[in-house]
């Protein structure tokens, strides 16, 4: 049977990555949704988006853009963005290229140019960082989609009753939260907790750390 399986906020964390698509084993007929934020913090960038370029001819890939893809792509194109990643952790990256922008291949920005704002099925959908409750998805605006954080409030469960599958804001105790109409799944692999999976039909969740040990759920 297809899966459809959410993958949390990578971060560079090339190692945790690998480990957790050998557990996920993707058939053609999955579909892995990447929830965004590949790059960045992390010291394995280039090899993340590497990875992500090739898994596109195993399974069904929807990558999701988040804010570090989108300062990644701005970076590219004045200098004032480009300085603006580095201090918001794209020195690792440009580091994982050789130190230099120049080094990034023409397939790597093809990958992140082509990345999207939302994905849905047909009892989920997936956003990055935010929505509003009361929007469509593609009228959902791009501060809430990409930058704003979801902390103490979290947004009321979506007009169409589909459950949101959620990225951006790591959770400080490694562990999914799930209140039932949204899952946030960043669970902050890279300031050492885990890089989580989960199958949004069967709840089924694998985990992987900077080390590549595994655990399931």
């Amino acid at each position: 049977m297809s899966r459809t399986i959410a993958i949390g906020d990578i971060h560079g964390c090339a190692t945790a990555l690998a480990a957790l698509l050998r557990a996920i084993d993707p058939k053609p007929s999955d579909t892995l949704v990447l929830i965004g934020d590949y790059v960045d913090r992390g010291s394995q960038s280039a090899d993340v988006l590497e990875m992500l370029v090739t898994l596109v001819s195993h399974c069904q890939v929807v990558p999701l853009i988040g804010n570090h893809e989108i300062m990644m792509v701005n970076a590219l194109k004045t200098k004032r963005d480009l300085e603006y990643w580095r201090q918001n952790g794209g020195i690792p990256t440009i580091q994982s290229y050789g130190g230099r922008i120049n080094n990034i291949p023409q397939h790597h920005i093809m990958f992140l140019n082509h990345c999207v704002r939302f994905f849905e099925s047909a009892n989920h959908f997936f956003v990055h960082a935010n929505y509003d409750a009361d929007l469509d998805f593609d009228q959902q605006p791009g501060d809430l989609l990409f930058w704003t954080h979801i902390f103490d409030e979290p947004p009321l469960p979506h007009f169409s009753g589909k459950k949101a599958i959620i990225g951006h804001t790591p959770q400080s105790d490694f562990e999914i939260r799930d209140l039932g109409h949204l899952a946030l799944i960043d669970t902050y692999c890279v300031g050492g907790g885990w890089l989580s999976a989960i199958d949004v039909d069967s709840n089924k969740i694998w985990q992987t750390n900077l080390y590549g040990e595994t655990r399931e759920l």
